[in-house]
């Protein structure tokens, strides 16, 4: 399929030599690969003619596309949320819940763009409880079974439901001693099956514009907790993540705006040694051929896109993690910076 023409007036960039790369995308379903496919074959239309891209899979929860990128072992990769990403370029206190995740610091991570994703984290729970806030869930204190993914290091979906929980008082052992437990996956859908087959009672997870979480409220009758405010500004600062919003109606029984957790934006990364006329071009396949990219969620509206468009090359632009500087001179030449 031919790719569309440059959606403005920016010179087309081409290299003349061949280049090899390899990229991270996903498990290998989502949308991490069709992203990494989409861009694999842009960026080698403009260079030289034995050019490729390989696209590996992640195993686990992801976080080791991170040092693969900084350590050499990839070109590039895709992460989220970007905000809880972010934190991977910077030191942190000993003994945080930061410094659990990243026990070291990825200084060379550089940003190529950042992809909007209206996601969130939210606990919902099986109707036979009556429970409705978090507060009835701490006074209540049931023998719940929650699906949610792994904390173990190298999932941030993981780490930011283990510290979601604890925000909101209930840590682990406070769970056990109610006669709960976790039942511990990767991946949302693992999750939130789990919870359709009737498995667990509770299912806490991100990609919630999924038909997943669609059927888990609308089917299986689950209620969705709101996230509660002591708990945000707690959330802001053990992992960086802040608040969002389902509106009324996003689930057909919810009657009113839900409060969030944020768990927004994809993150396009590679390593500050990557050549600069390497990253200027990714860049300019990524903003410059953007209706390619989102071209495949045009059957969704919007806001259940697992890639809310339209891409805002600006927005693209404004990342928390330094872009490296290929890709920001594309951004400063196009003028969207």
């Amino acid at each position: 399929m031919q790719s569309p023409q440059p959606q403005t007036g920016s010179q087309e960039p081409k290299l003349e030599r061949s280049i090899t790369l390899r990229f991270v995308g996903d498990w290998g379903q989502a949308n991490f690969h069709r992203i990494c496919s989409t861009l694999a074959q842009e960026f080698c239309d403009r260079a030289g003619p034995r050019s490729r891209v390989a696209i590996w899979n992640i195993r686990h929860g992801g976080f080791e596309c991170l040092t693969e990128v900084e350590d050499g072992e990839v070109d590039l990769a895709i992460a989220t949320p970007v905000d809880l990403i972010a934190q991977a370029t910077q030191t942190h206190s000993p003994d945080t819940p930061s410094a659990r995740l990243y026990p070291r610091q990825l200084p060379n991570l550089r940003a190529l763009a950042v992809l909007p994703q209206n996601d969130s984290m939210v606990l919902a729970i099986h109707p036979k409880f009556g429970i409705s806030s978090f507060e009835e869930l701490r006074q209540k204190k049931p023998a719940l079974r929650i699906a949610t993914s792994r904390n173990d290091g190298t999932s941030f979906i993981g780490h930011v439901a283990a510290q979601y929980m604890e925000a909101h008082g209930i840590s682990e052992e406070t769970l056990h001693s109610w006669g709960g437990s976790y039942k511990l996956d990767y991946r949302p859908e693992q999750s939130l099956f789990a919870a359709q087959a009737g498995e667990v009672d509770a299912v806490l997870q991100e990609a919630i514009m999924t038909p997943w979480w669609r059927d888990v409220i609308e089917q299986n009758g689950f209620v969705p907790l709101a996230v509660e405010e002591e708990a945000l500004a707690t959330l802001k600062e053990t992992v960086g993540l802040g608040s969002n919003s389902l509106p009324a109606g996003y689930w057909a029984p919810l009657k009113r705006d839900l409060p969030t957790l944020s768990f927004q934006d994809f993150v396009v990364l590679v390593h500050n040694d990557m050549p600069d006329d390497v990253a200027h071009l990714l860049a300019w396949c990524l903003v410059e051929q953007r209706m390619t990219f989102e071209k495949p969620y045009h059957h969704m509206p919007p806001h259940r896109s697992p890639l809310t468009y339209p891409l805002d090359p600006a927005k693209m632009a404004a990342s928390p993690i330094p872009l490296h500087p290929g890709a920001k001179r594309f951004y400063q030449s196009a003028g969207y910076l």
